[in-house]
């Protein structure tokens, strides 16, 4: 319980403490792209019949983290968040699945049709593969975390997954006939922001749903943003 309750107290580090003005905003995106890749071990994890990759950042033998993507995919932004838990407090080992299976979108149009067309029970599998590597590689306990589409997912883990230990959501709610959150198995963590657009799915309206801690902060969408390089 003590590697749980320290998976939930690190969440408020998950948020993003670097101004502007240094924001990799001013970086070229291949740049950041290629920083970030530099630094992660891309490995496969097989479930059933199917294969899939992971990226994995971190300190071995740490607990563990799988981060979910956004509806854009593991792009340099999920990436560096992924880096950014590697490094807080004591270490922890963090683990990106890729839930497009090697796709990533530039445009809006282009996320969000990758995103309707996501087999989320088969997206929930990968999670729970992702966490059982992290078991049986050295991760004493496994959190999950996730932004937008990710943070619906974690939550879903949450209450699908039982071999989770704890889940810090931002910014996404999953659908009824994905996962009950009223049903969660494993200790979870909200974080929306009041002045979010998405009606529903990610902004404060969704609150009453949850009976699990929930904060909101003075923010639009994407607010744990570390690049600031794309609004939705």
């Amino acid at each position: 319980m003590a590697t749980v309750r320290l998976l939930l107290r690190s969440a408020s580090a998950l948020l993003p403490r670097r101004s502007p003005l240094h924001s990799s905003r001013f970086q070229p995106r291949a740049a950041m792209a290629s920083d970030a890749a530099s630094q992660f071990h891309k490995i496969q994890i097989q479930r059933e019949d199917t294969t899939f990759d992971v990226y994995v950042v971190g300190k071995e033998n740490a607990p563990g983290v799988v981060v979910l993507q956004e509806w854009w995919g593991v792009d340099y932004e999920v990436k560096n968040h992924a880096i950014h838990i590697s490094q807080i407090g004591d270490g922890y080992r963090a683990l990106i699945p890729d839930l497009y299976r090697g796709k990533v979108a530039l445009e809006v149009a282009e996320a969000q049709h990758l995103m309707e067309g996501l087999d989320w029970q088969g997206a929930i599998k990968d999670i729970q593969a992702s966490v059982k590597w992290l078991k049986e590689n050295g991760s004493p306990k496994v959190g999950v975390t996730g932004y937008c589409m990710g943070g619906a997912l974690a939550i879903a883990s949450g209450v699908l997954v039982p071999e989770v230990d704890a889940v810090v959501a931002f910014y996404g709610t999953p659908s009824s006939e994905l996962a009950d959150a009223s049903k969660a198995q494993a200790p979870i963590q909200a974080h929306f922001g009041e002045l979010d657009s998405f009606v529903g799915f990610a902004d404060v309206t969704v609150r009453p749903f949850f009976t699990f801690p929930f904060s909101s902060i003075a923010a639009f969408h994407r607010f744990t943003l570390l690049s600031r390089s794309r609004l939705l």
